[in-house]
């Protein structure tokens, strides 16, 4: 199972070997995040890039506010909140 930075199972996103091979392979430049100020995951950016983490399950703050708020704008915020709490699980583990 591949699990991305912020705890998504990359297996089961439909842009997975599509649009996108991975947050880890192609270092939090994500086809998403190439609107987004440096092109690059905020989420990545901050645990790998700025803590050096090898995911955001090392960071005592998790879930952060940047974690929170990198929100998939077409699910509704109710399976946004639950999605979290397994992904923050997820990282735990």
């Amino acid at each position: 199972m591949n699990i991305s930075v912020c705890g998504l199972v990359c297996n089961e996103c439909q842009f997975f070997q599509k649009n996108c091979n991975g947050c880890q392979k192609v270092k939090g430049e994500t086809f998403w995040a190439q609107e987004m100020p440096g092109k690059t995951c905020p989420i990545f950016a901050c645990s790998i890039n700025t803590k050096h983490y090898q995911n955001c399950g090392s960071c005592t703050d998790l879930p952060c506010q940047t974690f929170r708020d990198l929100k998939d704008p077409n699910i509704p915020e109710e399976e946004h909140k639950k999605m979290l709490i397994k992904r923050v699980e997820r990282l735990k583990k």
